[in-house]
């Protein structure tokens, strides 16, 4: 019976230690600008819309997916701010049912797009 309860509470310690490892990682040393901490590093991998809202909330605190003005203000600072891809970041912003909007780090336009397309993620956090 005691094997049967070290398991759970195993698995329960490591993959909450993996979170806040990887919490770390994105969020490195945040960078400040105007009102906004913004997370050193982008998540790894591309993702859609959904996961994107979703990676950004995990990592709590406040930390979220920014809207296409956020967006544009990071474009516009990205040389301050640091290492972006030369591609498209999601934005919170919708734009009709199945739609999202996405800021091009690499031309610096704002186009929707289908939410299941992927994008690169860079989270923000209000202060």
């Amino acid at each position: 019976m005691k094997k049967l309860l070290f398991i759970p509470i195993f698995f329960a310690c490591y993959f909450g230690m993996a979170q806040t490892q990887n919490s770390s990682k994105i969020i490195g040393t945040p960078i400040i600008l105007d009102n906004i901490f913004i997370a050193q590093h982008d998540f790894p991998k591309m993702m859609d819309w959904n996961d994107a809202k979703a990676a950004c909330d995990s990592l709590g605190n406040g930390w979220r997916l920014p809207d296409k003005e956020e967006l544009t203000f990071l474009y516009q600072n990205k040389v301050r701010i640091g290492i972006f891809k030369f591609d498209i970041y999601w934005s919170s912003s919708e734009y009709g049912p199945g739609f999202a909007w996405f800021q091009s780090f690499g031309y610096g336009g704002q186009y929707p797009s289908y939410k299941h397309d992927a994008a690169y993620v860079r989270a923000i956090k209000e202060f």
